[in-house]
């Protein structure tokens, strides 16, 4: 009979299950990894509601990970039993046209880990050992956990490739802020954050905004973002919530010749309406960005190691496995939070602050 382990279960839409299920079986080019820690990310919850993933279930979600290598594949090279790791979650086939080119984001067979195929809501996690990155002894495994996220906003910097002294609008005040972190790192001024949660905004303040805007307290952003850029509109912007409102809101704001960084990610069917007229006649520009992979990677670990972005100001919560569900409902009533962990290893619930 196979080993067994705990691990949280997304039957279906819903219905999130804690159970035991075999440990995942490697074969020689992977590792399996004793999880550590899991953050909880927004796609988990859309995992959770039937959004995300629905053909893929049932399926262990968890993605933003850490752990210590419990067993290595006869292929690995450079790692071995008890290494610190945490992993690049974006598979694909390696061959095809954008695989060749270093697009792997575009393969038709591009899988990822915890959203796809099963993740790290789990004693167990199995993975490539080419994605596999070893944790500087100064990076603790919750900050570990938190690479993933910091990939993906250094992935969208470097697609808008923002120049020094540019101003920059961030809509969104959860990975926003991360954004706002990356956009002082490389040297924009000034940096707006815009969001609705106080306590969300000051922590983007500490950790990189010049200028907050609470849309509370503010009618329209847009006027505000303006007024702030001498009446042009910024030279960047950057989509972190995902709704269609928010996107026609940064296209507006962004000046003739700017770049709008598009990362929210939104409803399927959701459409987006943009003026053709002054999207050409203003020359502006749109990029997308969807995941960190390759040395997105190794740049977000060297930031963390480094202490360029000191994420610890986010860290709110960690919780034990069985708190998953829970966890999953209390980050959309519960303003006071913003990254929330969660390890089987726990017993209790442990607020950090």
């Amino acid at each position: 009979m196979a080993p067994m382990m705990r691990a949280a279960v997304q039957e279906k839409p819903e219905k999130l299950v804690i159970g035991e299920v075999p440990v995942p079986e490697i074969n020689d080019d992977e590792v399996l990894i004793r999880v550590k820690y899991t953050g909880i990310c927004g796609t988990d919850w859309s995992i959770f509601t039937g959004k995300y993933s629905a053909d893929k279930l049932p399926l262990i979600p968890g993605h933003e990970f850490s752990g210590v290598i419990s067993q290595v594949g006869r292929n690995a090279a450079g790692l071995q039993e008890g290494d610190r790791v945490t992993a690049d979650i974006n598979m694909s086939c390696g061959h095809c046209f954008y695989c060749k080119r270093g697009k792997k984001l575009m393969c038709p067979g591009f899988t990822q880990l915890g959203i796809h195929t099963n993740g790290t809501y789990a004693d167990y996690v199995k993975a490539p050992w080419e994605l596999v990155h070893h944790l500087p002894d100064s990076v603790d495994f919750m900050t570990g956990a938190f690479v993933e996220p910091v990939s993906c906003i250094i992935h969208s910097a470097k697609a808008m490739n923002v120049e020094i002294g540019s101003s920059i609008a961030i809509i969104g005040s959860g990975l926003g802020i991360l954004h706002a972190a990356v956009a002082k790192l490389r040297g924009a001024v000034p940096v707006i954050l815009i969001g609705r949660n106080p306590l969300r905004l000051e922590a983007g303040r500490e950790i990189g905004a010049d200028i907050i805007i609470d849309t509370n307290k503010v009618n329209d952003p847009v006027a505000e973002v303006r007024k702030l850029t001498g009446g042009r509109g910024a030279d960047y912007v950057v989509e972190a919530v995902g709704t269609p409102e928010t996107y026609e809101q940064a296209f507006e704001m962004m000046r003739p010749g700017g770049t709008l960084g598009a990362f929210g990610i939104t409803g399927i069917e959701d459409i987006v309406r943009l003026k053709a007229f002054d999207f050409v006649l203003g020359e502006k520009n749109i990029v997308g960005s969807c995941a960190g992979v390759g040395n997105d990677w190794t740049d977000a670990i060297a930031l963390l190691e480094y202490r360029r972005i000191k994420p610890q100001v986010l860290f709110s919560l960690a919780v034990p496995l069985e708190d998953l569900e829970w966890a999953l409902h209390e980050l959309k009533v519960n303003k006071s939070l913003s990254k929330v962990f969660v390890s089987s290893e726990l017993k209790k619930r442990n607020y950090l602050d």
